[in-house]
Order: structure tokens, then C-alpha cells, then sequence
């Protein structure tokens, strides 16, 4: 049986149905990693946000226990 439960949650998202382009940063909720997304049409990557110094930005877990 498959897990209902969503691993990642959509934080910030930019640009809209009408245009092809949009960025989006999502957060693996057991990790707290955010992930910059990026689309333009049928292209698209998902890569790890990083900070000024390299590390990943990382956001609280505990900000998205239940």
C-alpha cells in the first residue's frame, strides 16, 4: 500500500498557468533541504538551493511535524 503522506512541500512558487516559465522551491519535510525548480515549456530541473558559502539551505523539520 502506498504511503498518502507528502514527502515534499511547494514554499514559494513564481509565474502562473499563462506563462511557460516558473520557479518554485520545495522542501523534503524529513530532511528540511529545499530545492530550487525550474520550468520553461517541456524542460525542467530540480536542483539543491545553496547558500552563499555552498551548504544547501536548510529549514527547520520541526516546522513541519504534526
Amino acid at each position: 500500500m502506498a504511503n498518502t503522506e507528502d514527502r515534499f512541500i511547494k514554499t514559494y512558487s513564481q509565474g502562473n498557468g499563462l506563462v511557460t516559465e516558473r520557479v518554485q522551491i520545495w522542501v523534503d519535510k524529513k530532511t528540511g533541504v529545499n530545492y530550487l525548480f525550474t520550468q520553461s515549456g517541456y524542460a525542467g530541473g530540480l536542483t539543491p538551493l545553496l547558500k552563499a558559502d555552498g551548504t544547501p539551505v536548510v529549514t527547520p523539520v520541526s516546522r513541519y511535524e504534526e
